[in-house]
């Protein structure tokens, strides 16, 4: 019995981890670039159950002889495996800024901070002071060249990008700079750090300059918006209360069953 607790308390854990992903999740619905997390589960290794003292040699299912035949497997509950990111493409929202910017296909912004190179599909930019081309939070946003920087004399209307992330002045066709835009081995695996931003890992992988068919188009006045269904999130915040109801319930029957059992134990005592 006491076994079921904590089969039951690891069921109710592992529903818990999932509701909060859901809810940052819907959280976050409305945040540009915002990619949604989805919490796995796995079983515990099952143990198997075997007859120890049964007397007489019996054979089994394999044509083998045994004393202790298999009586059969009993699960020891569930834990979350892992938190990993998805990176479905997110719906495009036209905004008319020509500093906001979206990719199409799978593919990284650059932007420096002062902990390194970290990655985002954020392309919610703007023009910084010194004319850097920069995140909302002054990270600025790298080229092929370095940190993107947009001369006084070009204004900003005149400022233009073609979907290979081409920066170029309307007037003149004059090249300002490349979009740095990187691919990983395993971006799944990603590490969240806040404000949009990625930084790498081991499983990840360094990433490499994305080019030819690996690389995604550049999408001027657009946003891409996050690729969270709220349909879906709340269909599955149903079923996470379901199961952490049936996880509670598998508990407050192991809890009542212990009740009786010692209640009868003291009173024949």
């Amino acid at each position: 019995m006491i076994r079921g607790w904590y089969i039951g308390s690891s069921g109710m854990m592992a529903q818990q981890n999932r509701l909060d992903t859901i809810s940052n999740n819907l959280a976050n619905v409305d945040t540009t670039g915002y990619k949604k997390d989805i919490a796995v589960s796995k079983a515990f290794s099952e143990l198997m159950l075997r007859r120890l003292n049964d007397d007489g040699v019996i054979v089994n299912s394999l044509g083998s002889y045994e004393v202790g035949p298999i009586i059969g497997k009993l699960g020891l509950g569930v834990e979350t495996n892992e938190l990993y990111t998805s990176f479905e493409q997110g719906s495009f929202r036209e905004t008319g800024i020509n500093t906001d910017f979206a990719l199409s296909g799978e593919g990284f912004f650059v932007v420096q901070t002062p902990y390194g190179e970290r990655y985002t599909r954020n392309g919610n930019f703007m023009i910084g002071k010194e004319g850097i081309l920069e995140t909302k939070e002054g990270y600025p946003v790298l080229g092929e060249k370095g940190v993107i920087k947009i001369d006084d004399h070009i204004e900003q209307k005149k400022f233009m990008v073609n979907q290979d992330g081409i920066l170029y002045t309307a007037e003149d066709n004059e090249e300002i700079d490349r979009f740095k835009v990187v691919r990983f081995e395993n971006e799944r695996y990603l590490k969240k750090m806040g404000s949009n931003l990625y930084a790498t890992n081991e499983i990840s992988g360094e990433p490499y300059i994305a080019e030819g068919n690996e690389r995604p188009l550049v999408v001027q006045d657009y946003l891409e918006m996050s690729n969270v269904n709220v349909v879906n999130e709340m269909v599955q915040m149903i079923e996470v209360n379901r199961a952490y109801e049936a996880n509670q319930k598998t508990i407050q029957a192991e809890d009542s069953m212990m009740s009786t059992l010692w209640g009868r134990v003291v009173t024949k005592g």
